[in-house]
């Protein structure tokens, strides 16, 4: 969360930060409740030294064997001990409330930021992988229609047995997957990385120390539990992002400046519910309720924080040069970045055959993999992140930062339509091969049942 001492000394700085962001936050209010706070806490304080005062005149009129007035002084103290304790409830209620306000204030963007209302500000940085790209079929298959004539994605008996928005790999589009999960947490290791397998259920405390909780609620999948219902720290949630377990596997601890910069990767399932975006891409698997990711978190010290989230875009770039896959480098603009983050850029690898009216001039539209974030102190203030510069000083908090490296169901996309044949057929890039027993070439399979002879097809 934001620093409270920050907004109390430059409010606003941060009202203008906001109001770059199209935040839509009472910072009034926020303030009113934090100075009634301090007020109340200051008035405590005041009055436990008075009867600290009260407690030690007892003392000596006992000594003196003054009883009327030791009886009056037992009274006053009693009367100061009520009203301490009337003070102290009504601080602690402003308090919780001070602490709800505050996890509804998002990140302060970074100066370096670029300034605009929404994604049509992003500032494109550079592109990789045209100049000389592969020859691509003049009319590409979209991956939903040649994976459903390959008999690699099936939606529809995914949408039977559990909803829209998941579905099923088959044969070597499940093969596919597990080679791209493999292949990335390779190449991540070699960069540096400790293999982490986290939990796939969460809890509300991890949820709300990442950011996720209560801002993206809606979006989440509770266990037992209505999302609008009230929860409790040990509710549990489908895991939405490995940032979640792994950046809260340190959550309340001291680090040591030995430690760091300490890199996690962690595949994981995702689950989501993309509330709001029904209707928009609803085939095929760009945006579904259940991906795999691997994904990448570093925990670093302040001032090497923008020095590492370059260095962590371009650990997530690589997985995407090695696959030959063409893409672009975006940086967001302040209206566009996300709830957490002090700064973000993205990787929007090019997917081919669907042509959008935002795609590059050679067709196809443009599908987001990855997006490296610096969250600065944010994280580190709700889960209480910290670290020790030197083992005789104070803890401080740390720097968070993730990236997903990357979202495999949009990179298999991408492969799909990219190294798409004439005939039909994939080539596998070459990186995957070893991954999937030296196969070249994605041919399809057999349907089975009397789907293979045209029954129940789409009309």
């Amino acid at each position: 969360m934001i620093d409270r001492t920050y907004l109390r000394e430059n409010p606003e700085e941060v009202r203008e930060a906001l109001d770059d962001r199209g935040a839509d936050v009472d910072l009034d209010e926020v303030l009113e409740i934090d100075e009634r706070w301090r007020e109340l806490k200051a008035k405590g304080d005041e009055l436990r030294h008075e009867r600290n005062q009260i407690t030690q005149q007892i003392g000596e009129l006992v000594a003196e064997g003054k009883d009327e007035e030791r009886e009056e002084a037992i009274e006053q103290s009693k009367e100061l001990k009520s009203e301490i304790e009337d003070v102290e409830a009504e601080a602690d209620e402003l308090k919780d409330e001070l602490e709800e306000r505050l996890l509804e204030v998002p990140q302060i963007p970074h100066e370096s930021v670029p300034k605009g209302v929404d994604e049509c500000h992003n500032v494109e940085d550079r592109r990789w992988g045209f100049d000389d790209r592969r020859d691509v079929p003049a009319d590409v298959v979209p991956h939903y229609d040649l994976g459903e004539e390959m008999d690699i994605i099936d939606e529809q008996r995914g949408a039977k047995t559990t909803g829209s928005g998941f579905y099923f790999l088959k044969g070597d589009g499940a093969r596919l997957e597990h080679a791209l999960i493999q292949f990335m947490l390779d190449v991540h290791r070699e960069q540096g990385y400790v293999d982490i397998f986290p939990p796939v259920p969460i809890n509300s405390e991890s949820m709300q120390g990442t950011g996720q909780l209560p801002k993206f609620a809606d979006d989440a999948y509770r266990i037992g539990g209505d999302n609008e219902e009230d929860y409790d720290d040990d509710d549990l949630w489908l895991c939405p992002t490995a940032e979640v377990p792994v950046t809260n596997m340190y959550a309340d601890d001291i680090l040591l400046e030995d430690d760091l910069p300490l890199k996690h990767q962690a595949y994981t399932p995702n689950f989501r519910r993309e509330a709001g975006e029904h209707g928009t891409e609803t085939r095929g698997i760009v945006r579904v309720h259940q991906f795999n990711k691997v994904e990448l978190v570093n925990f670093v010290e302040p001032e090497d924080s923008y020095d590492r989230l370059e260095e962590l875009l371009g650990e997530a770039e690589e997985v995407l040069q090695r696959l030959g896959l063409p893409y672009r480098v975006l940086e967001l603009c302040t209206g566009d970045l996300g709830f957490k983050a002090a700064k973000q850029i993205d990787l929007e690898v090019w997917a081919p055959a669907d042509d959008m009216d935002d795609g590059p001039e050679e067709g196809g539209r443009w599908l987001e993999v990855s997006t490296a974030s610096n969250f600065e102190a944010f994280q580190a203030r709700r889960a209480g992140l910290r670290y020790r510069p030197e083992r005789h000083e104070s803890a401080e908090y740390l720097h968070t930062l993730n990236a997903s490296g990357v979202a495999i169901p949009r990179v298999m996309v991408a492969i799909l339509e990219y190294y798409q044949n004439e005939d039909g057929t994939v080539t596998i890039p070459e990186p995957l091969r070893p991954y999937m027993g030296g196969q070249e070439v994605i041919e399809g399979h057999e349907k089975v049942g009397e789907a293979a002879l045209g029954a129940g097809e789409r009309e």
